[in-house]
């Protein structure tokens, strides 16, 4: 089951990102021992419309569509700047300090995010 929204084009990268903590065993448990939370994403296309998605690092290592229940943390960010952050393209701290990103509940959760984006990284072709 793809995960990708034709309507938000950077969301290739949650199958990409799936990908990456399913490839192995070993690969999900330290997935699951460095974000220990759940990261849900609101991505906000050109048209104005919303989706969003979670990779739940906190039980199952594994992207699902939807917010999930109970995120420990929430990113609301354009589908383009996504596509930018998760292409190594965009820094997560400039579009937070310019206001492009917008961050709910645990902000330092938000940082154990990095390693598993620059996972999704190699491999997503946006």
């Amino acid at each position: 089951m793809s995960l990708k929204n034709d309507k938000f084009p950077s969301s290739a990268a949650f199958d990409e990102i799936n990908n990456a903590l399913n490839a192995s065993e070993a690969d999900r448990k330290v997935a699951l021992k460095q974000g220990n939370a759940v990261f849900a994403f609101t991505l906000k296309n050109a048209a104005g419309e919303t989706e969003s998605w979670h990779i739940d690092l906190k039980n199952k290592g594994a992207v699902f569509k939807g917010v999930g229940e109970k995120p420990t943390v929430t990113l609301s960010l354009s589908d383009s700047d996504f596509g930018s952050l998760v292409a190594g393209k965009a820094n997560a701290q400039r579009l937070f300090m310019s206001g492009k990103l917008k961050i709910k509940g645990d902000v330092m959760k938000a940082t154990k995010l990095d390693p598993i984006l620059k996972k999704a990284q190699t491999k997503a072709k946006l």
